[in-house]
């Protein structure tokens, strides 16, 4: 199997359903382990949603969000590019407390990322923009 598809939306919470709708051909054939699939849509989601919120957080609606994912025999990757500020993400990662001490309202989205996801980077491109990677074996 290799199958990829392609979306670009603005900088808007409000096109989650248009995302999620969009992820969902990446369940055909069907995911025999609908725990695997559920962790799937949970890593594009959180980080959709990071990138609107933190990453774009000061830029236009207008500003584009594009997101690839691609699915193979054993895994399937997701990629967000944005345009925002630099992060570092590793530094976020260790800065973050666990889940059970961590009882703030924001803040875990990367955690349950870090968790789910094989593979987890956010890196700078050639064109200036910036690529979260996610990376889920199934």
């Amino acid at each position: 199997m290799n199958k990829k598809i392609y979306l670009k939306v603005n900088t808007d919470l409000t096109a989650s359903p248009e995302v999620l709708s969009w992820f969902e051909q990446m369940n055909q054939p069907s995911f025999r382990n609908k725990q695997i699939w559920w962790q799937c849509q949970t890593l594009l989601m959180e980080g959709f949603t990071n990138i609107v919120e933190h990453a774009h957080k000061n830029l236009p609606l207008e500003t584009p969000i594009e997101i690839e994912a691609l699915r193979l025999n054993e895994y399937i990757e997701i990629r967000i590019w944005s345009q925002g500020e630099c992060f570092d993400l590793e530094e976020q990662l260790r800065k973050t407390s666990e889940f059970e001490d961590n009882n703030q309202e924001r803040g875990r989205g990367l955690k349950i990322m870090s968790a789910l996801a094989d593979k987890l980077s956010y890196e700078r491109t050639i064109d200036n923009r910036y690529c979260l990677f996610i990376s889920k074996y199934y």
